[in-house]
């Protein structure tokens, strides 16, 4: 019989899509369960207050919730580091570790791990978000390395959260082309609120590049580093059967 694995995963409180998604894209695999801690979280932006909702002990103790579980990896769904810094995200990581003794990633460092396994080098960006918080993140993967322009972006300018969850595929399509369009090797759907990781395969197959949504990352690197072979899961894109 196959060890159970336990995922435990970091939800924003007002997250309405990678709940949903998640229990998709695992369901396949009958010897892992995932359970979730909300913490609050019901805008993004670079105000104050939209900064520190990301504080990182208020995202400790919801970690340490998911401990009483006894679950084997916890994983941040979210993108804060893509506007906080990549080192938040690495620190964060390293807390949770020290506070509840349980290996921990994110959807952003698991998105970089996965852009390094593809040798992206221009990446596609798609997002809900305000110009300044897009301007953050862009400036971060250039930093790294990896060229985001203005033709490899997009973004909606959308602030309160589950307003994020309401933008229509038709649309999120559309901008995924007009990054590819623009010279894109790989799109990060970059943002787990939007409903976007059931499309992914269909997206590759269209446009030739890999598409990596930020739901579906930190899924796939949560599996992999509990040993789970992620060939298994089919129909969620080229991250599970390639990287």
């Amino acid at each position: 019989m196959s060890k159970q694995i336990r995922l435990g995963i970091l939800t924003p409180s007002s997250n309405t899509a990678l709940e949903p998604l998640t229990f998709q894209i695992i369901s396949s695999i009958p010897n892992v369960s995932v359970h979730f801690s909300r913490f609050p979280v019901t805008g993004i932006s670079l105000s104050a207050k939209g900064l520190a909702q990301f504080d990182h002990s208020i995202i400790i103790q919801a970690a340490e919730l998911l401990a009483h579980a006894e679950v084997d990896m916890i994983g941040w769904s979210g993108t804060a580091a893509g506007w906080m810094g990549f080192e938040s995200d690495e620190r964060l990581c390293e807390a949770i570790t020290k506070a509840t003794g349980i290996p921990a990633t994110t959807s952003v460092l698991a998105l970089n791990k996965a852009l390094d396994i593809f040798k992206v080098k221009k990446l596609g960006l798609v997002t809900p978000y305000l110009d300044d918080v897009q301007e953050r993140i862009v400036k971060n993967y250039n930093a790294i390395g990896i060229e985001v322009t203005t033709e490899t972006e997009r973004h909606l300018r959308v602030v309160k959260n589950t307003d994020v969850a309401l933008i229509g595929e038709d649309v999120l399509e559309t901008l995924v082309g007009q990054v590819v369009e623009g010279g894109a090797e790989a799109v990060s759907t970059f943002c787990t609120n939007l409903i976007a990781a059931h499309k992914v395969e269909l997206w590759e197959a269209k446009y030739g590049v890999p598409v990596l949504d930020t739901v579906t990352t930190v899924t796939w690197d949560m599996l992999k580093q509990c040993g789970v072979d992620t060939k298994a899961i089919k129909g969620w894109g080229r991250i599970f059967q390639e990287a």
